[in-house]
């Protein structure tokens, strides 16, 4: 059913009796050619472009859970493409350009909202940073303005500009950046790769990985075994348990990373707001919550809640940038679970085994990078070769110490 406003007004005159479901509910055949392990945004975006872009669909998505019950619908929504060196700066340009037509490309609302993103900097070391950081945008093909403090002021005029441990003294204007709905994300992704012939199986968990001969054949599941001529392995912070099934020591740590939602206010935060001191970002949400995040927990877990320290030290950072949040009470929480890499950047790569891939380790960048994920992921499943705009994210660069260190952090999975 393709969705429009007179398909909108036709129902509601008709008592909504006439929608069909969004997607099907399909037993697994024994053999599928590629077979994606997870149910989240990147695996749908995958299965969604291997059957648009490459005619291939003959594919199954593989989730223990429901589709999207992961990471896609537990983050703080944030779109933008502000990197600054190669390797991740023309992959993430790609990701916001395919963000810019998803609505009309899948006919299903993401709530693509372009509101612009401002990261603060509160030193003039902080803004000679942010001035090289746009330039590279710039030179990369983004949209990049370096704010001073009245510049910052007319714009987010409720900001505390006057503390004294961190003054503002501007800010990195990113107009292209912004948010989307998360869940509408994975339902548009899934809903485009069912109408072209991908089976999404649900409550289907794999629990082992056939290999022969150093080849994978397929995967053992709780609904049985499933042939696969290629398998593809999208599982976020589980990436390092799913692939051990086949032998393999992924360079990944999994941690915790919490965001907060408050009730719903009205209208008053109008774009996406960084703090450059706490490690604070936050926005405003369509029904009015404040929507939050900060740093990760700092210890490895695949518990999908977080810890009471690091919820303080995240509203701390926020009364300090904006102390007129105080009052708002906040509505809920919840933990993604992070696979982070040694030098915060992804890997989408195939491994050690012919025919078994691997896409993994987004860190803080998971949402943001969903339609170049699986733009990327697809292509190099089709075709064998890396696209790109993705072809550093190679498994192999930590055995080279060719490292994607976008922040100068050096090998440590929790300062990423």
């Amino acid at each position: 059913m393709r969705y429009s406003g007179f398909r909108l007004l036709a129902q509601g005159l008709t008592g909504n009796r006439g929608w069909r479901p969004v997607w099907r509910d399909p037993e697994p055949k024994p053999h599928y050619d590629i077979v994606i392990v997870g149910g989240g945004g990147h695996g749908l975006a995958t299965a969604y472009y291997l059957a648009r872009e490459h005619g291939l669909r003959n594919v199954a998505v593989l989730e223990k859970g429901y589709l999207g019950g992961g990471n896609v619908g537990r983050n703080t929504t944030i779109v933008r493409a502000n990197y600054f060196l190669p390797g991740n700066s023309e992959f993430y340009s790609h990701s916001l350009k395919l963000w810019e037509g998803l609505s009309q490309e899948l006919n299903f609302n993401v709530m693509h909202s372009q509101r612009g993103l401002i990261n603060l900097f509160h030193s003039d070391g902080q803004r000679d940073a942010f001035a090289r950081r746009g330039n590279a945008m710039i030179n990369q093909g983004d949209d990049a303005i370096l704010l001073d403090r009245e510049g910052v002021r007319a714009i987010l005029p409720y900001l505390d500009f006057e503390q004294a441990r961190f003054p503002i003294h501007g800010g990195l204007y990113h107009p292209r950046g912004g948010t989307a709905r998360h869940d509408a994300v994975a339902w548009g992704y899934a809903r485009g790769a069912d109408s072209r012939g991908v089976d999404l199986i649900q409550n289907c968990e794999v629990t082992g990985i056939d290999i022969e001969g150093g080849r994978v054949r397929g995967v053992q599941t709780s609904r049985g075994p499933i042939r696969a001529g290629k398998v593809g392995i999208v599982v976020a912070g589980r990436s390092g348990q799913v692939a051990a099934m086949a032998g393999l020591r992924l360079p990944i740590e999994s941690h915790i990373l919490q965001a907060f939602v408050t009730e719903g206010l009205k209208p008053v935060i109008d774009h996406v707001v960084s703090f450059g001191m706490g490690h604070f970002y936050i926005s405003q949400s369509d029904k009015g919550g404040l929507v939050f995040g900060g740093d990760l927990d700092f210890h490895a877990s695949y518990a999908q809640r977080g810890n009471l320290p690091m919820a303080e030290h995240v509203m701390e950072a926020g009364m300090t940038l904006m102390p007129m949040i105080g009052k708002a009470r906040i509505l809920r929480s919840w933990g993604g679970i992070m696979d982070m890499t040694p030098d915060g950047s992804p890997i989408i790569d195939r491994t050690s085994v012919d025919g078994l891939y691997v896409n993994c380790g987004w860190c803080y960048g998971g949402f943001k990078a969903v339609p170049g994920s699986g733009w990327s992921f697809a292509h190099l499943l089709a075709t064998g070769r890396h696209h790109d705009p993705a072809a550093r994210f190679r498994l192999d660069r930590f055995a080279r110490g060719d490292l994607l260190d976008e922040e100068g952090t050096g090998s440590c999975h929790n300062l990423h």
